[in-house]
């Protein structure tokens, strides 16, 4: 290792590497942007908080925007529908929202279930 690489951001372990343009932690699986490292510092002041509505990011950095198209990067289990999203289904057309259940800041229509909420943090923008 060359340089000192940034602890996880999710579980705080120093056991990141360099995958490419990402930074990757193989104990929680969480990748993110050496670039969202160093901008991370000033958007957690509270002059930013009042600028506008919070930027959403997918699960490794990409800023959200309504309308684009995602892929789901873990299975998820679906509560009460019976059968889980497979990594790699493609949901297009999202539309972030504020009020959503707990921590889901997603609203869109998953092939195979509907219409359902999402976490930013298990899809990932197509570009």
């Amino acid at each position: 290792m060359t340089e000192n690489l940034p602890s996880c951001p999710e579980c705080a372990e120093a056991y990141t590497y360099e995958q490419g343009a990402l930074l990757v932690c193989p104990m929680c699986g969480h990748e993110w942007t050496a670039a969202a490292e160093v901008s991370a510092g000033p958007e957690t002041t509270g002059e930013d908080a009042a600028e506008g509505p919070p930027v959403v990011k997918d699960s490794v950095g990409n800023p959200l925007a309504d309308g684009d198209t995602v892929t789901v990067v873990k299975d998820l289990k679906v509560k009460g529908g019976g059968g889980s999203i497979k990594v790699g289904t493609k949901v297009r057309g999202i539309r972030l929202i504020t009020d959503g259940v707990g921590d889901h800041d997603i609203d869109a229509t998953v092939p195979g279930f509907g219409r359902m909420q999402l976490k930013s943090g298990v899809v990932k923008k197509v570009v």
